[in-house]
């Protein structure tokens, strides 16, 4: 018998339907990172992503105990679908778009990144490369951005992306590409080795 880690989106979704709170827990737990990363890359701000992290999750419980998940082996895409859009309406609500600022408290989305066990100069110097990383991708037009976090930091494929984010794939491609020109300028104009 397979243990809870083992088995797929569907059979947990299914199973959590039918009453075993752990399946759900085990969904989460294989998913949360991708989604909460996505989530504070988009609004910048930690309290507000575990809010939005807390209320996707809810949405989500509410859709699977009314046995209305209709996405059978795409979990995660529907979540972040979820996810991306209670970002955007919370956007609408406020009537702003995301900031660039953040305080030395707030998180982005390399802080989640786990980086493995290695000297400590390979650590600063992997710190420093994901902060100007950062940095680069906060000068990108919003519709760049997205897709490229989506696509390396959630390791979404562009059809997913493009469900996500309600555009086409030749669009989500666009995007991207674009936005890994506009990087590899930035790089090229500061003189930025990473």
């Amino acid at each position: 018998m397979n243990t809870l880690e083992q088995v797929a989106d569907i059979e947990l979704i299914r199973a959590f339907q039918d009453g075993n709170t752990g399946a759900f827990e085990t969904l989460i737990y294989r998913y949360k990172d991708k989604i909460f990363s996505s989530i504070l890359f988009l609004v910048k701000d930690t309290h507000l992503a575990e809010d939005l992290f807390q209320d996707v999750f809810i949405k989500i419980i509410d859709t699977l105990q009314k046995k209305r998940y209709t996405e059978e082996g795409k979990f995660l895409p529907w979540a972040l679908r979820i996810s991306h859009n209670l970002c955007v309406d919370y956007f609408r609500k406020v009537k702003r778009t995301p900031t660039n600022i953040k305080t030395s408290e707030d998180k982005d989305v390399f802080d989640l990144v786990q980086i493995s066990e290695d000297a400590a100069d390979t650590k600063i110097m992997q710190g420093q490369s994901h902060e100007r990383v950062r940095q680069m991708l906060d000068l990108l037009p919003e519709e760049q951005r997205e897709i490229i976090v989506l696509r390396h930091f959630a390791n979404m494929s562009f059809k997913e992306i493009s469900e996500v984010t309600n555009c086409s794939i030749n669009t989500a491609l666009g995007r991207m590409r674009y936005g890994l020109m506009n990087l590899r300028k930035m790089m090229n104009d500061k003189q930025i080795t990473l």
